[in-house]
């Protein structure tokens, strides 16, 4: 199946994008690969992934990572959840970008189903000065009702260039990112 099949058999086309990404972004969790919605746990994607694709030379990129079903896909009153934001990528290395919102792994409430986890690259028109307050990885604030259609609409990045997701939902890992957030 087509990575446009794919995103409209998950319905990530319309809740989160109203296109397909160009291509598939290849993003890796220590030896885990996220492979168009093969499902992982919130124990095994802990920490920031690393996340690969064929950038065109001196281009910038941002980096999405959102979640569509919060709290959950039955109910989705808090739709987006974002993990992890990083803008002003420059050429394909993630870690000398701009973090706008901490990586937060996935955290979905017990006996909420499955998440689909989404992860959208965007090609920039040059450099960016974003508005966004920088997130925390000890805060919700910020993170509740994102909308990539809407950030990238601000910022006018287009279609995604490349996109990915994967699904998880509870584990004993989801109390550590709690703990993490308490009180936001």
């Amino acid at each position: 199946m087509t990575l446009e099949a794919k995103f409209k058999n998950e319905q990530i086309i319309p809740d989160v994008v109203d296109e397909a990404p160009r291509s598939t972004l290849v993003v890796t969790f220590g030896t885990l690969q996220v492979d168009l919605g093969n499902e992982l746990t919130p124990t095994q994607v802990n920490s920031p992934p690393s996340v690969a694709w064929w950038p065109e030379d001196n281009s910038y990129y941002t980096l999405v990572f959102t979640d569509p079903d919060a709290p959950s896909r039955a109910n989705p009153i808090r739709r987006e959840f974002l993990h992890w934001l990083v803008g002003n990528i420059p050429g394909g290395d993630v870690s000398k970008g701009e973090v706008l919102a901490e990586f937060l792994s996935s955290a979905p409430p017990k006996d909420s189903d499955l998440h689909r986890y989404t992860f959208l690259l965007y090609k920039q028109k040059g450099k960016v000065e974003f508005e966004e307050e920088k997130i925390p990885d000890t805060t919700r604030e910020g993170r509740r009702h994102f909308s990539a259609r809407k950030f990238a609409g601000k910022y006018g990045f287009g279609v995604a260039v490349a996109g990915n997701y994967y699904v998880a939902q509870w584990d004993e890992y989801v109390e550590e990112v709690n703990k993490k957030l308490a009180g936001t």
